[in-house]
């Protein structure tokens, strides 16, 4: 009778101990490791592609110049309800004490010769800023060549 009985009470706890040795237990939980505080990645900007760096050269110089444009106008007309062009007037009519030599500050400075102004201005900015920026990038490319590009150190916090 001992020998059925250990017989049955091994029969009963082998596939248990089956059933444990088939589940593989993780030493530390992954809810429970401490992340690290970041990870640091090492990077060498070693070239800049003339093209991108033309197009988004002359996309953020556009951004610029229609920025400049607005701006300018509405400084203008600030400056008109305000009333400054006509205290100008007043001021050189004064000066100029000639009744015969009439003077109007807004035969230079109208609205119009302003914003044609600004918009001229903007566009040769658009130009130079796209074309230094591109030859920026030719003369990155070559130092780059020369001594290794730029270092970066990257961190994931």
């Amino acid at each position: 009778m001992t020998a059925s009985s250990t017989q049955g009470a091994s029969s009963v706890t082998k596939p248990v101990a089956e059933v444990a040795a088939a589940k593989p237990v993780p030493a530390k939980s992954a809810a429970l490791a401490p992340r690290p505080a970041g990870r640091r990645v090492r990077l060498t900007l070693s070239r800049i592609d003339p093209w991108s760096a033309m197009k988004v050269s002359f996309l953020v110089a556009v951004g610029l110049g229609i920025a400049t444009v607005v701006m300018i106008a509405v400084l203008w007309m600030l400056l008109s309800g305000m009333g400054v062009f006509d205290q100008v007037n007043s001021m050189i009519e004064k000066i100029i004490g000639d009744a015969d030599t009439e003077f109007n500050i807004m035969d230079f400075v109208g609205f119009g010769k302003i914003v044609s102004i600004s918009i001229v201005l903007g566009v040769i900015n658009v130009l130079l800023i796209t074309a230094l920026a591109t030859l920026g990038a030719f003369l990155y490319n070559v130092c780059a060549s020369l001594v290794g590009g730029l270092q970066l150190t990257l961190t994931d916090d």
